[in-house]
């Protein structure tokens, strides 16, 4: 029994709840038995005030700014670690040896491919297609070709799922970009790197052999552990609640991405370049932050501000120095970075932006570091997908894992009419 009571009383009847306590962050009180006692229900649009589940994954402190999985801080994770380092520990608590991480990097290499028919599954969408409305088909497809990964009670169908759909993302994502841009498929090459592969499959050709630029491999492997997991987002919260029904992970994951294909959750950094190319120079700054402060005005300032983070995002700290980075090693001038870094100066010391804590964003750098790279805006919410797709099956794998999961089922405020008798057409 928890130490801590919260008491509710309404119209003077009184009702005793347990307050739970995290290893860290905020009291929650414990509300499932209100229903059963009092007859009421919460309200809360957004889920903004409502824990949905216990999970032991990632945690944020929005006003101090704070990213952690498994305790790790997100800087130390992005500066030190790699992409199959971090998923190793969002999918098994701890950071690896050598040795288990040798195991686990040749384990996802082993998974690389696709089953051969689904490449006639991509040339059933036109070329023009978006390529998040092809991996929402194509992942949903793969428990259709994969039915020896299906059984969600047992631990190592879970398991091998989970491989699968780590490894075969690069393979999905850079077919759906080579698809819209009408070249041949690339197949995997498994003595290259997770995010060094991916690379090669995206842009590379069969006829020549592809160079992995350093700056550039470890560029896209920060972006993929800065974007791994971030809690119970939209995305996650959904592959949470298809998976709460039983439902495939492959099945879950699709609804994933098309959870995240939404502009208000993986677009942003999109329209953050988007922005940064409208205002174009940095003498046009002061212009576009007043129009910003314009209630009027339908122009905002993307990539800044966060529905979590109320201070400087930890992500975007290390974004802005890779961006540095690759662009000294692409030789890349684009006056787009400088207009980021004066607009970044000027919005942190205007009382506006101060006051209202309109910090920049992961996604506020980022979208400039993918198109340095040579990536189209219709891939960045694919890359998204990309790297998110580890925290989706760690929480997803979390949750099956939990004996008192339940399947989800979110309650209302009804407002509609009360109950009234049919009438026949003719007396309307």
């Amino acid at each position: 029994m928890a130490d801590k009571q919260a008491t509710l009383t309404v119209d003077g009847k009184s009702y005793d709840f347990p307050v739970l306590e995290g290893s860290v962050g905020p009291d929650v009180i414990d509300i499932r038995k209100l229903y059963g006692q009092s007859h009421m229900f919460t309200y809360d649009p957004g889920f903004t005030s409502t824990g949905s589940c216990e999970s032991s994954l990632t945690y944020i402190d929005g006003e101090e700014g704070v990213l952690l999985h498994r305790g790790y801080p997100i800087g130390q994770l992005a500066e030190h670690s790699s992409f199959m380092e971090t998923a190793y520990l969002l999918l098994n608590g701890e950071l690896p040896n050598q040795g288990e991480l040798d195991t686990f990097t040749r384990t996802i290499s082993r998974h690389t491919m696709l089953h051969e028919q689904l490449a006639t599954f991509y040339r059933g969408f036109r070329r023009d297609a978006h390529p998040m409305a092809i991996m929402c088909g194509v992942v949903g497809a793969l428990s259709a070709f994969y039915h020896d990964s299906t059984d969600i009670a047992d631990p190592e169908h879970r398991k091998i799922s989970s491989h699968r759909l780590i490894a075969k993302m690069p393979t999905i994502a850079a077919m759906a970009y080579k698809y819209s841009v009408g070249q041949p498929f690339v197949y995997p090459d498994n003595t290259l790197s997770y995010t060094g592969n991916f690379l090669r499959m995206t842009f590379g050709v069969p006829a020549e052999e592809y160079e992995v630029i350093p700056a550039v491999e470890k560029a896209m492997d920060r972006i993929f552990i800065l974007h791994a997991d971030h809690e119970q987002n939209a995305s996650t919260s959904t592959v949470r609640l298809a998976g709460s029904s039983g439902a495939n992970p492959f099945a879950c994951i699709a609804a994933g991405i098309a959870c995240l294909w939404g502009p208000a959750h993986g677009g942003a950094n999109e329209a953050a370049l988007n922005m940064l190319q409208e205002i174009g120079t940095p003498d046009r700054i002061p212009h576009f932050i007043e129009r910003a402060k314009d209630k009027n005005d339908p122009f905002r300032l993307m990539g800044f501000g966060h529905r979590v983070y109320k201070n400087y995002d930890p992500r975007a700290t290390v974004m802005q120095k890779t961006v540095r980075e690759v662009f000294d090693a692409l030789k890349v001038t684009d006056p787009i970075f400088e207009t980021a870094l004066r607009l970044e100066e000027l919005a942190l010391h205007d009382d506006y932006f101060v006051e209202k804590k309109l910090f920049p964003n992961v996604d506020f750098y980022s979208g400039i570091i993918l198109s340095a790279i040579g990536f189209p805006t219709t891939m960045f919410t694919a890359l998204f997908a990309l790297a998110r797709t580890v925290g989706w099956v760690a929480q997803w794998n979390e949750m099956i894992s939990d004996p008192g999961q339940k399947i989800g089922r979110p309650r209302q405020l009804y407002t509609g009419p009360t109950q009234r008798d049919y009438v026949p057409v003719a007396k309307r």
